[in-house]
């Protein structure tokens, strides 16, 4: 039986993958490694935190030092208004050029700055990397060599563009014009550039979808199916049970720590987006089943070289992203449930917490969410059942 196969002798789900994390893509299609503490290599200004105001400083006005846009550059044409397109992703076709030198010092600055000043993720860099090196690319393409030259006709120029021969929905489309500004704001706080010219331009009106939550009994058929009875089985209930106890996203989940389970007060250590720490409560499921993986089922899997990570996989590594989503959904399906994500226990998580009684505040707490208004979505769902209750028992609904 291999890593990547349920075990069909008792139909568990037992698959195991190791984390082989992607690089983070740099300037002109090239690699920006990241080391086993997190760090970005390749941008000399990181190498040593002490010299990186005085260094990045000085590549940025060296990167930027062009003359304002008065080369004729023009963006390339499109013949569909910003905003007037949608469908499916396909890749852009965008003509292969290299990306001028001075876009490239520039992007490994500000991807430094992501990582060690925001503490974003590796899988966050590696996103903006991707947008921004199409961008780039863009520019390269309309003529273009320096930041300085980039107008805010330019920005639109490209938002038409992706959506004229990329075929991007207005949520691709929107990510790639919010990291354009990001960059932009960037440069224009360190000097590089006088102002910042994606401000002024208009995105695209993205639609706001409700968080997709499962019924209880849903919830407790999927999370009650993997048998505790085997080492990863019970690896893969208690990971159930956590994240539906805590509301965890995937990287929480994966990245908790030994150090960061409290079994006496029942509650976890989690960091969030942006390297936020919060306190979660779990209840006594949940604690019952992390108490018997640390006790017996963790131990059986561990090495000597294992990471702290409280879940690892049959060889004792860290789980990776991608085998989790995979595995819950080979779980759900199992449990004759379909279209189950790991997102999808989050969202169960907080609108059964509403459906019961908890108030706004609590839940934007427990999930990190760092505005309300992220998790007033949930109140839709909920006056939505509400709504269904009225309809259902109130004696003139029908009228």
């Amino acid at each position: 039986m291999t890593d990547n196969q349920p075990d069909a002798g008792n139909n568990r789900t037992t698959a195991s993958a190791e984390d082989d994390r992607p690089p983070i893509a740099g300037p002109n299609n090239g690699v920006v490694n990241v080391d086993n503490t997190g760090a970005v290599n390749g941008a000399a200004s990181l190498a040593e935190p002490s010299k990186a105001a005085a260094l990045g400083a000085r590549s940025l006005k060296t990167a930027g030092a062009g003359q304002s846009s008065g080369t004729g550059a023009r963006p390339l044409s499109t013949g569909r208004p910003l905003g007037d397109c949608d469908g499916p992703e396909p890749v852009m076709d965008l003509p292969f050029v290299d990306i001028p030198s001075a876009f490239e010092a520039t992007l490994d600055l500000y991807l430094g700055h992501l990582r060690i000043e925001r503490g974003l993720s590796g899988h966050t860099l590696d996103a903006y990397g991707r947008d921004l090196s199409s961008f780039f690319r863009f520019l390269a393409a309309s003529g273009l060599t320096e930041p300085r030259e980039v107008t805010s006709e330019m920005v639109t120029g490209f938002m038409n563009f992706l959506c004229e021969t990329g075929g991007l929905g207005p949520r691709s489309r929107a990510r790639k014009l919010a990291a354009v500004r990001s960059w932009c704001a960037f440069l224009e706080d360190e000097g590089a550039i006088e102002s910042n010219p994606a401000v002024k331009v208009s995105g695209p009106k993205v639609p706001q979808p409700l968080p997709k939550a499962i019924k209880r009994e849903d919830m407790e058929k999927l999370v009650t199916f993997p048998d505790p009875s085997e080492t990863l089985g019970l690896r893969n209930r208690t990971m159930l049970e956590v994240m539906y106890a805590a509301g965890l996203r995937v990287s929480e989940l994966l990245d908790l720590s030994l150090s960061g389970v409290n079994l006496n007060g029942s509650f976890l250590r989690v960091w969030g987006k942006g390297s936020k720490e919060r306190l979660v409560p779990i209840g006594e499921a949940a604690s019952r089943f992390l108490t018997r993986w640390l006790k017996s089922g963790r131990p059986q899997l561990a090495t000597d070289k294992s990471p702290s990570n409280v879940f690892l996989n049959r060889r004792g590594k860290r789980l990776s992203r991608q085998y989790l989503w995979r595995l819950i959904g080979e779980i759900a399906v199992q449990a004759g449930l379909h279209e189950v994500s790991p997102h999808v226990l989050r969202h169960s998580f907080a609108t059964h917490l509403l459906e019961g009684g908890a108030d706004l505040r609590s839940v934007q707490m427990m999930l990190g969410h760092e505005s309300l208004g992220t998790t007033e979505v949930y109140l839709k769902v909920e006056t939505g059942r509400l709504s269904e209750v009225h309809r259902q028992f109130h004696p003139r609904s029908g009228d």
